[in-house]
């Protein structure tokens, strides 16, 4: 694919003045940024990785962000960019495996597994992208409403706890009684000297006092703040800071926070004003086949939803998305989530809040998202912005995800309204069973207990379970039916990432 000519006449190639650019290019970045720094709080925090290190991974996943925006935007020989005004992002679609694996394999060597999984569909998704367009059959509004409902369902847990505590660990809701502890202590001691019989192993008492770090009144309040704050914002704010309503939320609710003592400016300081972005942050990447299939599916899904994304792009600005820009623009979604893996960050795809703003703006020109594209990779050279954001107190973060996980929700459900459930009542039976499959790991976490280990990972994941059953059962039902456009274009218009 040859590169577009820059031309008066074509909208999506016109470069505007440098301060009009750079002005529209940070709103671009605003808009995104709040979604863009959320992942890799979550994924950090699930590893349990130090403050440190959490910080490094949000200035990892803006510099990617930044590469992958201009690739895509820009283009890069005829193999990569779709050429279109597009801001590159995680999507919040792998947020849900991934946590399963930090889950299962905390710490630096849960994040190289991680990583190497990434890069592994990073690289699958690249030489499989001529092919995922004629997949679009598969993957009807009935069938990506679902998943969307179901990734939005998922992450309200992580929201949830964000704001209440997590259910292990020192916020736990009950902690064990020093006194009982004491106790055993002192029969391991006697047990020792031949007293008493050996205690059984991993004997502990069970946690019986109230914790007093759960649902703190004081979090719940910050939370509420943010909440409500998010809520005014949107209701009475007008065209773009309406459009950023969830970081002005937070941001109220860091000045709250800062008020309160709540927040410390610690790491902040100590962070450098300047550091580059090394690959393999972690060490070298493990390489595990049933990981790398799990992102694959993500990716596969992620792909066709870029799809729709690009040709409601493409009628928006009135370029032809052609069988080749199209390719061109999912092999460089595998290529930013490769980049991705390399760089210690995660899966990228099109940020469709973005695609909004085009539709608000009215301004086609695709160097603005090379502008934006810019601003993210200069955001990630400087450290004490990712050291910024992740000094939040998660009270500030519950009530932001309350909001940005519910209206993931949200979205497929908006995607589910344009499917017809009245001529054909089957495709109640895909939604209720693909729904139960993804809430299974959510209601009974415990159900793989004796199942293989080796697919723990691939079945830890209720968005995984939703997707295959969904897709399954949708090609029950309904067949593999022909690729539909205006489907496409109508569900990715609606979509939200």
């Amino acid at each position: 694919m040859a590169k577009a000519v820059p031309s008066a006449a074509d909208p999506v190639d016109e470069i505007l003045p440098p301060l009009r650019l750079t002005t529209l290019g940070l709103q671009h970045v605003l808009v995104m940024y709040a979604g863009a720094v959320a992942v890799p709080l979550i994924v950090g925090r699930a590893l349990k990785l130090s403050p440190e290190d959490v910080a490094f991974l949000i200035s990892a996943d803006l510099f990617c962000c930044g590469i992958a925006t201009i690739i895509q935007s820009f283009g890069v020989t005829r193999w990569f960019g779709i050429q279109l005004p597009v801001m590159m992002g995680v999507t919040f679609a792998s947020v849900g495996p991934m946590v399963a694996m930090a889950n299962a394999y905390p710490g630096p060597d849960g994040a190289r597994m991680i990583f190497g999984a990434i890069i592994g569909a990073g690289i699958i998704a690249m030489l499989i992208a001529p092919f995922v367009g004629r997949m679009l059959r598969f993957f009807p509004p009935l069938v990506t409403g679902t998943i969307i409902l179901v990734i939005g369902v998922t992450l309200m847990r992580i929201g949830i706890n964000w704001i209440f505590g997590n259910p292990v660990g020192p916020t736990a809701p009950k902690i064990v009684d020093p006194v009982a502890a004491g106790w055993v202590n002192q029969l391991k001691e006697m047990a020792d000297t031949g007293v008493v019989p050996a205690l059984p192993e991993r004997f502990s008492p069970a946690p019986s006092l109230q914790n007093p770090l759960y649902a703190k009144p004081l979090n719940i309040g910050i939370s509420a703040v943010v909440l409500v704050s998010i809520l005014m914002i949107a209701r009475f704010g007008k065209g773009f800071v309406a459009n950023i309503a969830v970081l002005l939320g937070m941001l109220i609710g860091a000045a709250l926070t800062i008020v309160l003592g709540q927040m410390s400016f610690a790491k902040v300081g100590e962070a450098s004003w300047f550091g580059l972005v090394t690959p393999f942050h972690f060490g070298a990447p493990i390489f595990d086949p049933v990981l790398i299939v799990t992102m694959v599916l993500v990716m596969i899904v992620v792909m066709i939803e870029s799809t729709g994304m690009f040709l409601a792009l493409g009628e928006m600005t009135g370029r032809e998305v052609t069988q080749e820009r199209l390719t061109a623009g999912l092999r460089t979604d595998g290529l930013g989530t490769l980049i991705g893996g390399i760089f210690n960050t995660f899966p990228y795809t099109s940020f469709s809040q973005n695609v909004g703003l085009v539709g608000v703006t009215g301004i086609k020109s695709r160097f603005i998202c090379v502008a934006g594209g810019a601003i993210l990779i200069l955001f990630g050279l400087v450290p004490k912005m990712g050291a910024a954001v992740e000094s939040l107190p998660t009270a500030v973060l519950g009530g932001a995800g309350l909001v940005m996980f519910g209206m993931v929700a949200a979205t497929g459900i908006r995607i589910l309204s344009t499917v017809d459930f009245a001529k054909n009542r089957n495709n109640l039976f895909v939604v209720a069973v693909a729904l139960g499959f993804g809430m299974i790991p959510l209601i009974a976490p415990d159900f793989k207990q004796w199942m293989p280990h080796a697919i723990h990972p691939l079945i830890e994941s209720g968005i995984l379970l939703a997707t295959i059953s969904a897709v399954a059962l949708n090609a029950f039902f309904n067949g593999a039916q022909s690729a539909n456009e205006d489907e496409a274009k109508r569900a990715a218009s609606l979509a939200d990432h």
